[in-house]
């Protein structure tokens, strides 16, 4: 029974449509202010979440309409967010080729179109993007929590 109460899925299922980010970031909000995350950790994923939806919302489905798959894992003392999209997919690996590195980049040095990318890589601990031609995109991303006297 600890197994199911410490890992929990929330899934939402949304138009791809500008106006419907914000309900990602409030289910958000909520998950991680109960597993006691801090107002500016928060923040940073909010960011980042927002980042990902918006890329689905503004690439993915350029002639049609179509709907962003999020889905929420809560941990004890971390979040995993997956956004999914079935739209055009891209060449994840060019546009986020030296991803890990982008911490030590200045913001000079990213390219067009790889922003939202850098800030997603920015402000969580783990970034994973994948985009496969007809299946579309999936960015995961995790952000533990720090737990006071933990060092970065």
């Amino acid at each position: 029974m600890e197994n199911d109460r410490e890992r929990k899925q929330i899934k939402l299922i949304l138009p791809a449509q500008a106006a419907y980010v914000d309900l990602a970031r409030l289910t958000l909000y909520g998950i991680a202010s109960r597993i006691g995350f801090s107002y500016e950790d928060i923040e940073d994923m909010k960011v980042a979440i927002s980042e990902a939806c918006n890329n689905a919302v503004l690439y993915a489905y350029r002639t049609t309409q179509g709907m962003v798959e999020i889905v929420f894992e809560e941990g004890p003392d971390e979040i995993g967010i997956m956004v999914k999209d079935e739209g055009g997919s891209f060449d994840a690996d060019s546009k986020t080729s030296g991803l890990r590195g982008w911490h030590e980049k200045s913001l000079d040095e990213v390219e067009a179109g790889g922003l939202g990318f850098y800030l997603m890589q920015a402000l969580m601990d783990d970034v994973e993007v994948m985009s496969t031609e007809g299946r579309g995109t999936v960015v995961k991303m995790r952000k533990r929590l720090l737990k006071s006297g933990e060092l970065l």
